[in-house]
């Protein structure tokens, strides 16, 4: 479990092609600290296994499917990622309650800048649009943030100049793909009311 605040700004530093996987190595000095086999590490907002560590990198294996369905494929040697370690119990909760099981993607599609923070466009899958409403929480690339403007095929959020500077949404440009996991209350509540719903339909 994450809460989508990025610990640091990592870098891809090999990638290994496999038959049906791709294994990354990554440079982490923050997430790396007392990492061992079997911990797990969000990578631009997806939950990994650490394969192996050495000072302050690591491994991570990352399958087929995981590939097909987010944008770590589009990754390559000197790519920049968001790196996060789960969250302790008694931790707080600085962002929202996130699982690291990316949803889909979205492309960045517009940047306005502003004195003091950033708006930024994004594209959202329509099988993904009813999660997504306005104030509520989103997870891009790993980071947590607060939806400003909610429409059918697209959202925005406002980057701090904080956001900016530590993760990768102060380098992406429009056309660039980004990892999108809505809030997962969401998707329970919907799917308790639509059982409630078919139920009340059968006693009918």
């Amino acid at each position: 479990m994450f809460t989508g605040i990025v610990e640091e700004l990592g870098e891809v530093i090999a990638v290994e092609t496999l038959d049906d996987a791709c294994r990354f190595r990554l440079r982490g000095p923050v997430v790396t600290q007392g990492a061992k086999h079997g911990d797990s590490i969000a990578v631009n907002g997806v939950c990994l296994t650490v394969v192996e560590h050495e000072g302050d990198e690591f491994t991570a294996d990352v399958m087929a499917e995981t590939l097909n369905r987010s944008s770590l494929g589009a990754l390559a040697v000197g790519s920049r990622v968001n790196l996060e370690r789960p969250t302790a119990v008694g931790d707080r909760l600085g962002g929202h309650i996130v699982q690291g099981h990316v949803d889909g993607t979205g492309e960045i599609l517009d940047r306005t800048p502003s004195e003091h923070w950033e708006i930024v466009k994004i594209s959202l899958p329509a099988e993904l649009s009813r999660y997504v409403v306005e104030k509520g929480s989103v997870t891009v690339d790993g980071i947590s943030l607060t939806v400003v403007d909610a429409g059918r095929d697209h959202f925005t959020v406002s980057l701090i100049p904080t956001t900016l500077a530590l993760t990768t949404l102060g380098i992406k440009k429009p056309g660039d793909p980004v990892n999108l996991e809505v809030d997962v209350i969401a998707k329970y509540v919907e799917r308790m009311l639509g059982d409630r719903v078919a139920g009340e339909e059968v006693t009918r």
